[in-house]
């Protein structure tokens, strides 16, 4: 008889009480900022067919040939700027923000509930914390990926590593996925109660830059939808802040390669508007749930240094929502709204 490709994993006892569960997925990071730790992460995200869509066989080249030779002795000099005597930011935020929401949503609520945090690249995999939810009894699952805005190159990678552990399990639980959460009130109230918590304690700055990471011109082009949801965000904000196109701008960072990226540019943006006589320029994140090397490095150092050498004063990031009481309520109203009709959760 040909062999089975189900894992060995043994599934919760029939008399287990069926559990519910969520998981929350965030990016990933490296065990340690050094180049030896992000040569296997690195290799592992940039290795990702949703992340990097080119021909199999010349990315291969190309990524362990040159990239996974350069690349991460830089990445580790910049990780070691944010790293913290806990760990990594994201890591240290995201499990934070995962043991509030799991304390929130098992207060006065019936049956249990179990919240766990993944990595898409690094640890812990996705894999290792649905098998590990599925041996505590969990038979009702909501993906929840920390990305407001969907692409392809995130969320949807998010799904692709949950369809691949589903096929290994004999026995998978019920499924559902959040696939974005850009538009959705909740978040935006607490993005604005940030940004205006955060003018109450600074002050305002002359103009809030919005700054998402960015992707390839041509993902957009084929159909990913985050460019669109990116302004959608920027949008309903403005709105709730009372700010028009010309107070509250939007850009996109993080680009690498030759190839167009989502524009305007964000290092390009700051250096303009420094150069046009804005002194102080405030700038969130929306597209982040938790801090990490892109906001904490690339946007509140590196930019902060472009805005200052052309001519500006002081760039000030607000930092993400991280573990905010307003995150937690948004979120817990938004895993509610998903797992309608699960006993655990009424």
């Amino acid at each position: 008889m040909p062999r089975s490709h189900y894992t060995g994993l043994a599934g919760p006892s029939y008399d287990q009480p069926a559990q519910a569960g969520v998981l929350l997925v965030n990016l990933g990071t490296p065990d340690a900022p050094t180049a030896r730790a992000l040569r296997p992460y690195l290799a592992e995200f940039l290795g990702d067919p949703r992340v990097i869509e080119y021909p199999r066989w010349l990315w291969r080249l190309i990524l362990h040939g040159v990239i996974l030779r350069i690349r991460p002795a830089r990445s580790a000099r910049a990780y070691a700027r944010v790293w913290t005597a806990k760990g990594s930011p994201l890591r240290v935020g995201s499990e934070k923000l995962a043991t509030a929401l799991h304390a929130t949503l098992r207060q006065g609520r019936p049956g249990p509930i179990r919240v766990a945090l993944a990595m898409r690249y690094g640890t812990p995999s996705v894999r290792a914390q649905i098998e590990q939810l599925q041996r505590e009894g969990v038979r009702r699952l909501l993906v929840l990926p920390l990305y407001p805005q969907y692409s392809a190159t995130s969320t949807g990678s998010v799904i692709d590593a949950v369809a691949d552990t589903f096929k290994q399990l004999r026995w998978p639980p019920e499924l559902r996925i959040v696939n974005d959460y850009h538009d959705d009130d909740g978040h935006i109230e607490a993005l604005a109660l940030s940004v205006e918590r955060w003018w109450a304690a600074h002050g305002r700055g002359e103009k809030l830059l919005l700054s998402f990471h960015g992707i390839p011109q041509r993902y957009v082009d084929a159909g990913d939808p985050y460019f669109h949801q990116c302004h959608a965000t920027a949008k309903q904000l403005r709105q709730r802040l009372g700010q028009d196109e010309t107070q509250l701008l939007v850009s996109f960072q993080s680009r690498v390669g030759r190839e167009p990226w989502l524009q305007p540019y964000t290092d390009a943006t700051v250096r303009r508007l420094a150069a046009e006589g804005i002194k102080q320029l405030d700038v969130a994140c929306p597209g982040f749930a938790v801090d990490c090397l892109e906001t904490l490095e690339e946007i509140a150092m590196q930019n902060r240094d472009f805005f200052t050498a052309a001519g500006g004063e002081a760039l000030r990031y607000i930092p993400a929502l991280n573990d905010s009481t307003e995150q937690i309520a948004s979120l817990t109203a938004l895993i509610l709204r998903h797992t309608q009709g699960w006993r655990e959760f009424l």
